[in-house]
């Protein structure tokens, strides 16, 4: 989330303090803290890079 952030910051977006505040990955229902998690990682990705954010103007969904 700190690399997304940024890269709006950096971009010129307003961030509001009060928002980054109401961020959290645990609303999301698909987390699952009692499982084991299984995860195919591109090379990139399994040596640490971040993936390339979306557009914000681009009608595509997010990847997942």
């Amino acid at each position: 989330m700190d690399a997304a952030l940024n890269f709006l910051r950096t971009n010129g977006h307003e961030v509001k303090p009060e928002d980054v505040a109401r961020l959290s990955p645990l609303v999301y229902d698909n987390i699952n803290f009692l499982g084991r998690y299984s995860f195919d990682l591109n090379q990139s990705v399994a040596q640490g890079e971040l993936r390339p954010l979306r557009s914000l103007d681009s009608d595509e969904p997010p990847v997942p």
